[in-house]
């Protein structure tokens, strides 16, 4: 072979062990994991001409330890070719709401700030999570999301209460949060 020949090889090697290790990590493979949450709806914010538009996301996620309550959260996307391909580094601006929708029952105990929901928010370092702890003397589930870095936290974060309440008549026997927490 030439030497020509052999350099088109390598960088068809190269450009091919690139594209399968994007397809492989990036945000597409982790969307087919079975614990997503639910997107409401997007918003453009940032128009782009010829690639995909900066958004606003708003999602919805059920507690999985905890039924009766759902809580929403709001994350910018990033445009453009990289964000379409899953390469750029997502902000740390997250808003979140968190509500009883329901009977609130605890289906074990927990602990206190323990993860509740987490989700990458870029290829390899970063990424926001939703924690959940007990106010005990107040009878409120208190829930707050961050994001994090492999270096460094972001000091962005924000919270929301769940009172602890009956639902309707029928929910007569309300559970203490205090009574769940390890």
């Amino acid at each position: 072979m030439t030497f020509k020949a052999i350099s088109q090889s390598r960088l068809w090697l190269k450009s091919f062990t690139l594209l399968l290790f994007v397809g492989l990590f990036s945000p597409v493979a982790f969307a087919l994991a079975a614990d997503e949450p639910d997107l409401i709806f997007r918003r453009s914010t940032v128009f782009k001409l010829l690639s995909p538009n900066d958004k606003l996301a708003t999602y919805g996620v059920d507690d999985p330890e905890v039924d009766g309550v759902a809580c929403h959260f709001t994350v910018p996307e990033k445009g453009g070719y990289a964000g379409w391909l899953g390469l750029s580094e997502q902000v740390s601006d997250i808003s979140l709401a968190c509500r009883q929708i329901g009977p609130i029952h605890f289906k074990h105990k927990m602990e206190q700030a323990e993860d509740m929901f987490r989700q990458r928010r870029s290829l390899f370092f970063k990424k926001m999570q939703i924690v959940r702890g007990c106010d005990a003397k107040r009878n409120v589930l208190v829930y707050m999301v961050y994001s994090d870095r492999l270096i460094e936290g972001s000091p962005k974060n924000s919270t929301s209460s769940v009172p602890v309440m009956p639902w309707g008549a029928t929910d007569a026997a309300m559970e203490k949060c205090g009574d769940f927490i390890q």
